[in-house]
């Protein structure tokens, strides 16, 4: 049986319960619900606090989670200090950025001057790893939620937190300075050294499967032949895209995945190039 921990709150649980079930597993109908077992795909799904995910997992007690890579980084354990969890891939939803702000008018306008200051975070062990490998020392202030809060209240100088539009910074009165010190995103987490397993394999081959499906579109057109070779140069599919000729003599069908991104300028290029009937499909699943 495969154990599978996802996400049971929080910005990630909605979309990782999505691709979830787009990849073909039975999910839970209540969020009372903590343990939902799937009998069709013989996958057991435990609902878990998303920063806890990965030391489940790095205990080998499930097999594989679904968690953010700043959660990831976050609870890792020191190097030979115990197992730890591995990320296995990408899932490309959840995306934001660990960044540092300052409070208007502080006179903080780089990390460099962060040196000697209080900065508030919900991810110490993250924030303490950068600041040693920037030769950075500055008091490291933990909170459980609310860091934007932290200055206005007198508790920090600054904060370094999970951003994603950096509305409620803004709204907090601060400012982004410095670059990133991490872009994160949901993940698929696993056990180091853990051998792969089949059903583990089936469902990175069903996730990258939702991956494609959300990124391209089936592009069906019409094109006369004389101009085939520049159409299908806009169009080269995946592997290559399908020619059929057509009943009308001199024309041809074609079909090719195209970025989904891409679709309109694409349609609009092979317009006036003089393909016709350019149709797009959505693609609902996909193995490559």
């Amino acid at each position: 049986m495969l154990r599978i921990a996802v996400p049971n709150k929080g910005v990630l649980s909605e979309p990782a319960a999505e691709m979830l079930a787009e990849s073909g597993y039975r999910m839970r109908r209540s969020t009372k619900d903590l343990v939902v077992y799937d009998p069709d795909n013989d996958t057991e799904f435990f609902y878990l606090r998303p920063r806890d995910i990965a030391v489940y997992v790095a205990a080998g007690t499930l097999d594989v989670g679904i968690t953010g890579r700043d959660m990831l980084l976050e609870t890792a354990p020191a190097e030979g200090e115990g197992p730890t969890a591995v990320e296995v891939m990408p899932l490309g939803f959840g995306r934001s950025s660990f960044r540092f702000a300052s409070p208007v008018g502080s006179g903080i306008e780089s990390v460099e001057e962060l040196a000697g200051k209080r900065i508030a975070t919900a991810y110490p062990v993250l924030l303490q790893r950068h600041l040693g490998e920037s030769g950075i020392k500055a008091d490291v202030v933990k909170l459980d939620g609310a860091v934007e809060t932290a200055c206005a209240l007198g508790v920090a100088d600054a904060v370094c937190d999970v951003v994603e539009t950096g509305t409620t910074l803004r709204a907090a009165g601060l400012h982004i300075i410095g670059e990133p010190v991490l872009a994160s995103e949901a993940i698929l987490v696993g056990r180091e050294g853990a051998e792969e397993i089949p059903a583990v394999a089936q469902l990175r081959r069903r996730l990258q499967g939702v991956l494609v499906a959300r990124q391209y579109v089936m592009l069906d057109y019409d094109c006369p032949d004389d101009i085939l070779a520049r159409a299908t140069a806009i169009t080269p599919g995946i592997e290559g895209p399908t020619v059929s000729p057509l009943q009308r003599a001199g024309w041809s069908a074609v079909r090719a995945m195209v970025r989904r991104s891409q679709t309109n300028q694409i349609m609009d290029d092979l317009y006036e190039l003089g393909a016709r009937a350019i149709l797009v499909t959505s693609i609902h699943a996909s193995r490559l």
